[in-house]
């Protein structure tokens, strides 16, 4: 599926238009469809004015139930996939503030319990020193020092065990000079350190791995129900069960291939000495 960032805040409205045309050229009404999809006929007003984003086994029964032609279920679908996908710019983040973009993490954060985070190109907020932390906000505009104590704030969550914690990092992620060495090797000491939290599990990716597939994005799967995918320019969000699938698909291929505990370790260790030396 591909789209432009623009059609993701469209897709609702033409997929709930979509939706109540199909009804009505079939002949139901919003009682006897909502019967017999076994749903409230509330809940099927809502999602045909777009007040509430159906989930796409919502869409294929209504699709089901209305014996839509194959290419309308093609077209409907589609238009369902981009209606569970949301685009957040970059620039709409800094106009915001980027200190709401932390305490939106933090909620994140704060409502899984199992968090997964593949990390092909630096370091997450998560793992970084202060340092780092400044360093890899240095594109952004504006007084950062807010953002910053954000970030280290939010590292507490590392602590709470009642979570787990997956960090899958490159070893390009871990090695990219983006502070200056001797701070580098500090940085790479931290990963050390925090690998032996009980709820944590950091694994690297060496370079002499072989896989056929290439790390093409950092991204992050919460729990079963969200993923989020970074690029230069934004972020999207796919909430759809299919592409959190896939995600949790490409982030099991990259876990079977990656160092932990002792190996990790080890590896991590020699490269925070090569910082120093």
């Amino acid at each position: 599926m591909t789209f432009q960032p623009e059609q993701l805040g469209q897709s609702k409205a033409d997929l709930a238009a979509s939706l109540r045309e199909l009804r009505k050229r079939v002949g139901l009404s919003q009682v006897r469809l909502a019967q017999r999809c076994n749903m409230s006929q509330t809940k099927l007003s809502n999602i045909e004015t777009g007040r509430v984003g159906p989930n796409l086994v919502d869409v294929e029964l209504i699709l089901r139930v209305l014996e839509a032609s194959p290419a309308e279920v093609a077209e409907v679908m589609s238009l369902a996939r981009l209606a569970n996908t949301e685009w957040q710019g970059k620039r709409a983040s800094w106009r915001r503030g980027l200190e709401k973009r932390q305490a939106e993490l933090a909620g994140l954060e704060s409502e899984a319990t199992t968090l997964r985070y593949f990390l092909p190109a630096m370091v997450t907020g998560l793992l970084a020193t202060p340092e780092y932390v400044k360093a890899s906000l240095s594109g952004s505009p504006g007084d950062k020092t807010k953002t910053v104590a954000r970030k280290l704030e939010r590292q507490a969550v590392l602590y709470d065990s009642t979570k787990t914690f997956t960090f899958l990092l490159t070893e390009q992620a871990v090695r990219w000079p983006v502070i200056h060495r001797a701070a580098m090797a500090v940085q790479v000491d931290r990963l050390v350190s925090l690998s032996h939290l009980p709820n944590v599990r950091i694994g690297v990716l060496p370079i002499e791995s072989v896989m056929s597939r290439g790390p093409m994005n950092t991204f992050t799967v919460y729990d079963q129900r969200l993923a989020t995918v970074e690029t230069f320019t934004g972020r999207i969000v796919f909430q759809d069960s299919r592409d959190i699938a896939e995600h949790l698909r490409v982030f099991e291929m990259y876990e079977r291939n990656a160092l932990f505990g002792e190996d990790v370790r080890r590896a991590l260790t020699e490269w925070a000495n090569l910082f120093r030396s």
